[in-house]
């Protein structure tokens, strides 16, 4: 049974609402790999003179083999469902790194003051590896509850101050989902367990499926799958629980998607700020505040791209 931790803000949240800083974490050390490698690759000689090491043949081909490494492990963390093995794969590169200049260190030749340097850069960013790695680790296969399609997973938890049955109603009309979900252009339904969505795509393209709800406990829970022939294959379950205290609604949204690219797609959409795990963080926020307060207020909404309409809070 996963217990809950209280936030400073009085909310009682669920652990994978505080897994989002170490997905965070991971996807910057994956960029930074990705951006440490092509500077070795492609420009091994002014790298050379940065941390202090001679500006020779040999150097520039061991950089250039450490700027390989260091693409692929950045590829791996940005694209794999658990970068956890692809975390301590940083960790043994960090190692060899700390090793090799240190050995640099040792001669005569050395500008120690550079490569002084250059270690303690390594040695901070490599307590930030650790770290990453060992939280990524303590995650097993059953915090990914998911479909067989074996996508990429989101996990998104927050705490309204509504009742559970509330939430749920608002939440069970589909066809309110894009006035909280900022990337989605339309959903409409068709029966009761039908609906077709269109949302917006990176590169300012739209993506449309047909969704079909797979499993519901009304007041508590709806889980749902795309069907054949869908843009974007998704599936997941939001789940509605009553939170300790009388404090309203844990709100838990669980989706797996793959992406049209796959997951190249994935990490060019992360790179680029349309990572969908920070954008169900944001809708999960807009949710929060159309339901407690009647609208989005300026200071969460603004820092996205448009701007959400005041909407009638649920009763």
């Amino acid at each position: 049974m996963q217990t809950r931790r209280q936030s400073t803000n009085g909310n009682w949240d669920s652990p994978e609402a505080h897994s989002d800083s170490d997905e965070r974490l991971a996807n910057g050390l994956g960029m930074f790999s990705l951006g440490l490698g092509l500077a070795e690759v492609a420009a091994p000689g002014a790298l050379a003179e940065f941390i202090g090491v001679n500006d020779d043949e040999k150097s520039r081909t061991i950089l250039r083999s450490y700027g390989a490494r260091e693409i692929g492990t950045g590829l791996g963390i940005l694209t794999k469902k658990q970068p956890a093995g692809w975390m301590w794969g940083r960790v043994c590169g960090d190692m060899l790194d700390i090793a090799t200049l240190g050995m640099a260190m040792s001669r005569p030749e050395a500008d120690k003051t550079k490569i002084g340097r250059a270690i303690g850069m390594v040695l901070g960013v490599t307590a930030l590896d650790i770290y990453c790695a060992q939280q990524l680790s303590n995650k097993s296969e059953e915090d990914y509850p998911y479909s067989e399609q074996k996508g990429i997973p989101v996990i998104r938890t927050i705490t309204i101050n509504k009742s559970p049955e509330s939430v749920y109603s608002f939440w069970r009309n589909f066809e309110n989902l894009p006035r909280f979900m900022s990337h989605l252009e339309e959903v409409h339904t068709d029966g009761d367990r039908r609906s077709h969505w269109r949302a917006k795509a990176p590169g300012g393209r739209s993506v449309e499926w047909e969704a079909e709800i797979v499993d519901e406990n009304p007041g508590r829970m709806i889980a749902w799958r795309s069907l054949e022939g869908a843009d974007v294959d998704n599936s997941g379950c939001v789940r509605f629980e009553r939170a300790t205290g009388g404090r309203g609604t844990v709100v838990t949204v669980e989706l797996e998607y793959n992406p049209p690219a796959g997951a190249l797609g994935a990490m060019v959409a992360k790179m680029f700020g349309q990572d969908p795990g920070q954008q169900i963080a944001h809708d999960l926020r807009s949710l929060k505040q159309i339901l407690e307060v009647g609208e989005v207020v300026n200071s969460d909404a603004s820092i996205h791209e448009s701007m959400h309409p005041a909407q009638p809070a649920a009763r």
